[in-house]
């Protein structure tokens, strides 16, 4: 292999890590060159110390906060699906739930919060319920685009073959599906971790979003930016762990370049 070849291939495996080094070394720069206080702006390396000094604190509210997104996420998962087989295959059933779903995605979900809280109280049931309603919507229409993606030939292929309807779902639809489906997945994981975050907002006494509020209300600027970096960490985690599975389960289809 050349040594060009091998300089590509290490820059695309190691992107990711040299544009956020890149951009992390621009903020620690501009902070210290600029002389920011720490309460406007602190520096990364300030927030990293921040973390590793609040470890427990961060990991006990972030087990909170994983909790509540997983739920939501497996409830989402767990109706999304056999809603869009129902769409699938069901021309009526399609046109008229539709509307209604297209009509709860667009509702603020921050809009919806106060009500939960009246009507689930201050447990789990709000944020689980927020992370549910923000992540249902894309696990239904990726779902549901992926099983229309199929191409017709093949189906009526397998179908003079003698299979039957189960036999071709499971056989050709399904694993025709999973990229979409897994596509669905990733978002609606990402989306999760926002809904669940906006329960806490609204009405909590643990996780990483009542954490944050804490950290504001003590005007405790890098604990919070240590807040927001623990949250993102969430979801990029959960994120990455969708797309390890989607590679054991799913083939990978070549990209178009």
């Amino acid at each position: 292999m050349s040594r060009k070849k091998m300089r590509g291939r290490w820059l695309e495996r190691y992107s990711a890590l040299i544009l956020a080094a890149a951009l992390i070394g621009l903020w620690q720069a501009l902070v210290t060159w600029t002389e920011l206080s720490e309460f406007v702006l602190p520096t990364p390396l300030a927030i990293a110390t921040r973390m590793v000094s609040e470890w427990s604190l961060l990991a006990t509210h972030a087990y909170v906060t994983l909790l509540e997104v997983v739920s939501g996420f497996a409830l989402g998962v767990l109706i999304g699906i056999p809603l869009a087989l129902a769409i699938f295959y069901s021309r009526a059933f399609e046109r008229a739930i539709y509307p209604i779903l297209v009509a709860l995605q667009t509702v603020p979900k921050v809009a919806l919060a106060p009500l939960l809280v009246l009507y689930l109280g201050y447990g789990w049931g709000p944020k689980i319920t927020l992370a549910f309603l923000i992540s249902f919507f894309p696990i239904v229409i990726s779902t549901v685009v992926g099983l229309q993606s199929l191409d017709r030939n093949l189906v009526n292929l397998v179908r003079s073959m003698g299979a039957n309807e189960w036999q071709t779902f499971f056989k050709v639809r399904l694993p025709a599906a999973l990229p979409n489906i897994f596509g669905g997945f990733k978002v609606a994981v990402s989306l999760a971790v926002i809904g669940a975050v906006i329960g806490e907002y609204v009405a909590a006494e643990r996780g990483l979003g009542y954490l944050q509020l804490q950290a504001n209300s003590l005007f405790d600027t890098t604990l919070n930016f240590a807040t927001v970096v623990a949250i993102s960490g969430l979801g990029v985690i959960l994120y990455f762990v969708i797309d390890i599975i989607e590679s054991k389960v799913a083939y990978k289809r070549d990209a178009a370049k």
